[in-house]
């Protein structure tokens, strides 16, 4: 039995869509011969909660918690929030707040945290885990990132200890398209460079969930061929076999010429196919009903647009959603919409679409990726953000998604990919 130490920041009842991907890998890996240990926040006080998610954590595997220092605590707090009233991510980085505490505040966390908001935690979850570990064999480590100061973690207890480490980058690093616009320091990007480059030089693997942001590194960090893997994003087949989506009925909150069109996570600012709201528009005025709906956050700026094109009675925002009413939301729907924000970016929320059946219509500039993704799996349309994509709401749109590709993005699959880089590390130190 070999034990495998992952260090994640985000874990149940934890609602953040990026706990997904350990947490389904975690759960398929050989349970006679992995036994995870899991290092995580003791109370994370940032994003909502979804305690269904509880019932995918095995009792059985050990959880290391250690309290972290939460800047957002004092963030609400400096901006006149309540303890209790929840933020919006990209309220917390956004440019259209002029207020000077807000200003002042963005300043602080892009320049004084390095290399996230969240590096706060490190002291306490690293002594954590050296108590642990001197007391017990961890043969591999495993850090979760974004927030990417876990792989920090992560290297320091490789060091210490002489474990090999494997970090994983579900988004870029040091250029992580939230950091477009904004305003880091010269210091605080070279200091952050330096972080990301020690931390992928003394891993022994590492995982990207896309091919382009794996090829980007790979310009960037001649030393990473030979040693990079990707692992897509995926989606969960059991949430969806649990629910029995292929026979839910659609619902109709309206009449039953309208057609919905749901999105579901966090929407951003650059994130807005102005073009294709108005074409929406032009759709309802011509009697062709559709009803966009938000599941998760969107940014006020998108809103206003929405409003001032006319568009504000055709808008429903459910909020954040525990995961299974998200998957019952876009398998309900008539389309998806899915929004990339550059050409590195797969969104995780692809994959799930891909599942539903449901036709998609997604928007990336560059993206060859997503547009390739969609286009082999025969499961909609891609455009560019300044496309109206008329040709796919002029028509009754259908689609008949390969189910045979599509399945291979079953995290059940994904599992099995990292439970051979696994092996080959296991191997690795044996013959050493």
């Amino acid at each position: 039995m070999k034990r495998v130490l992952f260090i994640t920041y985000f874990w149940p009842p934890s609602g953040k869509a990026s706990l997904h991907w350990p947490l389904d890998i975690i759960r398929h890996l050989p349970k006679d011969e992995i036994e995870p240990i899991i290092l995580t926040v003791e109370d994370e006080s940032f994003t909502q909660k979804d305690e269904s998610l509880l019932r995918k954590v095995d009792p059985e595997w050990k959880t290391l918690k250690s309290k972290a220092l939460e800047p957002f605590n004092i963030y609400r707090k400096f901006i006149g929030k309540k303890k209790d009233e929840k933020l919006i991510s990209s309220e917390t980085i956004s440019l259209d707040n002029k207020s000077l505490t807000h200003r002042i505040s963005l300043w602080i966390r892009l320049n004084l945290f390095i290399p996230d908001a969240r590096v706060g935690w490190n002291f306490t979850a690293i002594k954590t885990a050296k108590n642990y570990i001197r007391e017990n064999q961890i043969d591999v480590i495993v850090s979760i990132g974004p927030p990417h100061s876990s792989h920090l973690i992560g290297l320091k207890l490789s060091k210490k200890f002489l474990i090999p480490h494997i970090p994983v980058l579900i988004d870029p690093w040091v250029d992580i398209v939230y950091y477009k616009n904004l305003n880091r320091s010269f210091i605080t990007k070279m200091i952050d460079s330096h972080f990301e480059k020690i931390v992928l030089q003394n891993a022994e693997q590492v995982v990207f969930v896309n091919k382009s942001t794996e090829e980007d590194y790979e310009k960037k960090y001649s030393f990473l061929k030979g040693k990079s893997n990707v692992l897509y994003w995926g989606y969960d087949e059991e949430e969806f076999e649990c629910l029995l989506l292929n026979s839910i009925p659609k619902e109709r909150d309206f009449e039953k010429k309208t057609k919905i069109l749901v999105h579901a996570g966090n929407l951003f600012a650059y994130q807005n196919p102005k073009n294709f709201w108005k074409q929406i528009k032009i759709e309802n005025d011509k009697g062709n009903k559709i009803v966009s709906r938000f599941v998760g956050s969107v940014d006020k700026v998108i809103l206003e647009y929405l409003d001032s094109i006319g568009l504000k009675e055709k808008v429903q925002l459910m909020g954040f959603l525990p995961y299974q009413e998200m998957i019952r939301e876009i398998m309900q729907a008539d389309m998806l919409l899915v929004c990339s924000t550059e050409p590195r970016h797969v969104p995780g929320k692809l994959f799930e679409a891909l599942r539903t059946g449901n036709p998609i219509i997604a928007f990336g500039s560059n993206n060859e990726e997503v547009k390739k993704i969609i286009k082999d799996a025969n499961a909609g349309m891609m455009f560019r953000y300044d496309e109206s994509a008329e040709e796919i709401l002029n028509i009754d749109y259908k689609t008949k998604p390969d189910q045979s590709f599509i399945k291979q993005y079953d995290r059940v699959e994904i599992s099995k990919k990292f439970y051979n880089i696994l092996n080959r590390l296991f191997k690795k130190i044996l013959y050493l």
